[in-house]
C-alpha cells in the first residue's frame, strides 16, 4: 500500500472492488481508467459527503500497475502545513488531491496549485481532484486556476439510494470477512443519519467490537456496543468540560 505525504497510509477498504457505484457509473469508470496509466490528464470529482470521491481517489492510488508512482493527500488535513507539501509531487504518475475547497480562495495555495497543475501537464503525470462542488461554483482567488479546472473531466457522483446503501454495507462486510445480517443494515439505515460515510465509520467500529468479543453482528450486540460507545462519549464530555 503507498504511503501517503501525511506519513498517513491508505485504509485497505478503499479499492474498486468494495464500491458500489450506483448512479455513479461513469465516475467509477473513469476512474479504473486513471488508476490504469489512461484517461484525462486533469480530472475533478464532486458530489456531496458520502457519495464516494474518497474512496475513489483511494482506489485510483490503490489499484493499477504496482510500478506506477501515485499518491493520495487530503487538503483538508495538509492546509495548515501551507502550500509547500505540494513541492515535489509533480513527478509522481498520479496525484490525487481531496478536499479542494479547504484551500480554494487562499492566494498562496491556489498559486501552489497552479505551479503544480502546469508543472504535471509538463512531466505528463495525472492529476486528480476533488470537492463538494464543481470548479465554477468554489470560491477562487485565481480564475486562470477555475478556468484550467473547469476545463478538465468533471465527473459529478450522486448519494446511494437505499438498497444502494445496503449493498454497499454488505460488500465491505464481506471484503473485510464479516457477515452482516440484513436485519442489522435496516436497523443501522433507520437509526443513524444515512449517508455512506457514517454508516461506514459504524461498520468500522462494529468490526473491531465483533473480532474482541467474537460474536456475530446482531441488532442486541450492536445495540449494546453503540451504546457503549454513546455512553463513552458523553463521559468524556462531562469530563473535558470540567474545571481542573
Amino acid at each position: 500500500m503507498r504511503q501517503l505525504p501525511l506519513g498517513l497510509r491508505l485504509p485497505d477498504r478503499a479499492v474498486f472492488a468494495s464500491f458500489v457505484p450506483g448512479p455513479n457509473t461513469e465516475a467509477l469508470r473513469h476512474a479504473q481508467q486513471l488508476a490504469a496509466g489512461a484517461g484525462a490528464t486533469l480530472s475533478w470529482f464532486c458530489g456531496p459527503p458520502g457519495a464516494g470521491k474518497t474512496h475513489l481517489l483511494q482506489a485510483i492510488c490503490a489499484g493499477g500497475h504496482e510500478a506506477a508512482r501515485r499518491s493520495y493527500l487530503p487538503l483538508r488535513e495538509a492546509a495548515a502545513l501551507g502550500p509547500g507539501v505540494l513541492e515535489g509531487l509533480s513527478s509522481l504518475d498520479c496525484l490525487c488531491l481531496d478536499d479542494v475547497e479547504a484551500v480554494s480562495g487562499d492566494g498562496a495555495w491556489e498559486r501552489g496549485l497552479f505551479a503544480l497543475l502546469r508543472e504535471c501537464e509538463e512531466n505528463g503525470a495525472r492529476l486528480v481532484l476533488a470537492a463538494a462542488e464543481a470548479p465554477g461554483r468554489l470560491t477562487w482567488a485565481l480564475p486562470d486556476l477555475r478556468s484550467r479546472c473547469a476545463a478538465g473531466a468533471v465527473l459529478t457522483l450522486r448519494l446511494l439510494d437505499e438498497p444502494g446503501q445496503q449493498l454497499a454495507l454488505r460488500r465491505r462486510a464481506e471484503l473485510r470477512g464479516l457477515e452482516l445480517p440484513e436485519e442489522t443494515v435496516h436497523w443501522l439505515q433507520r437509526r443513524f443519519p444515512r449517508d455512506m460515510r457514517t454508516l461506514y465509520e459504524l461498520l468500522d467500529t462494529l468490526d473491531v467490537a465483533g473480532l474482541a468479543a467474537q460474536r456475530r453482528l446482531t441488532v442486541p450486540f450492536i445495540r449494546e456496543v453503540l451504546g457503549a460507545s454513546a455512553r463513552r462519549t458523553q463521559l468524556h464530555g462531562e469530563h473535558g468540560d470540567a474545571s481542573p
